[in-house]
């Protein structure tokens, strides 16, 4: 993953363009009955259950707009919420409240329905070593918040982008050659551009796991679409060569019997794709 600074420039990132896109030159709904000077409150409240996942991008969304809103926050993010819960408050200019808005209820009712799927998956792999992950099936503009709710909802992150690991996958194995040679280039490439990122190849059968392994070097070998007995045996092959990673429209009947293969990690699109928004309001008070 990206580091820590670089991940809230993203968040940033993502704000600004929000804003600009939902306010462009101003909220003359807001601006056209209700006075500058007005003071408001207002309560955000669930309509659902879940986990609450988005308090904290809240918090930074309401400072960009106005950096004298206020605050409350009664559920913390990776709290069980139900109907009826409110999770915060916010006070200040009732235009800045109005403002930032639908900013965050589309953020925190996306990333709520991430972290609840995400903390579903985690509870079905209770007492097992394996992990899930996500992948980069994200929302174009805004995978900084979808990730952010998986680690929320109790799972862990794949790589961020493109650019933060390097995942030799079967399109690449087919246009450098071979899995020898995809790798091999990939070690020159890394050496010649002085880059220091893991490498995880795909394998889609028994022999490619083998040639992976006598090609070395390689952080973690992606089991894709693998059966549960052929990955049993794919795990016993590579030991402690290699992690392993189970992948492949796993789901939450496959799942369980994946890890009792003996997998480090599951990885799921459907973590971030496949999600219905929890539904949250901004009452006025």
């Amino acid at each position: 993953m990206i580091s820590e600074a670089q991940f809230q420039k993203e968040l940033e990132i993502i704000i600004s363009n929000a804003i600009r896109e939902d306010v462009g030159d101003g909220d003359h709904s807001s601006l056209a009955c209700i006075p500058s000077t007005a003071q408001g409150k207002a309560k955000l409240l669930v309509k659902d259950e879940g986990v609450i996942a988005g308090v904290e991008f809240a918090k930074m969304i309401f400072n960009y707009v106005d950096k004298n809103m206020v605050v409350e926050v009664v559920i913390q993010d990776g709290e069980k919420v139900k109907h009826g819960d409110i999770v915060l408050y916010v006070s200040g200019s009732s235009q800045s409240i109005l403002k930032a808005e639908r900013l965050v209820l589309n953020s925190m009712q996306r990333m709520s329905a991430i972290a609840t799927k995400t903390k579903m998956f985690v509870d079905l792999l209770e007492g097992t070593q394996t992990k899930i992950l996500d992948t980069r099936k994200t929302t174009p503009g805004i995978r900084a918040i979808e990730k952010w709710a998986v680690k929320i909802g109790g799972g862990e992150n794949h790589r961020f982008a493109l650019y933060d690991m390097i995942m030799l996958k079967d399109n690449h194995i087919d246009f450098a050659g071979g899995i020898a040679e995809a790798i091999a280039k990939t070690k020159h490439y890394l050496i010649d551009n002085n880059k220091d990122l893991r490498i995880i190849v795909e394998a889609r059968n028994l022999d490619e796991v083998q040639q992976i392994l006598d090609a070395g070097g390689v952080y973690r070998i992606l089991l894709d679409n693998f059966d549960y007995e052929t990955t049993k045996k794919a795990v016993a092959m590579i030991g402690n060569q290699s992690l392993t990673e189970s992948s492949g429209n796993i789901n939450e009947k496959t799942i369980r019997n994946y890890a009792e293969c003996g997998v480090n990690y599951i990885s799921s699109g459907a973590l971030t794709h496949s999600v219905y928004n929890m539904d949250l309001s901004l009452k006025a008070i």
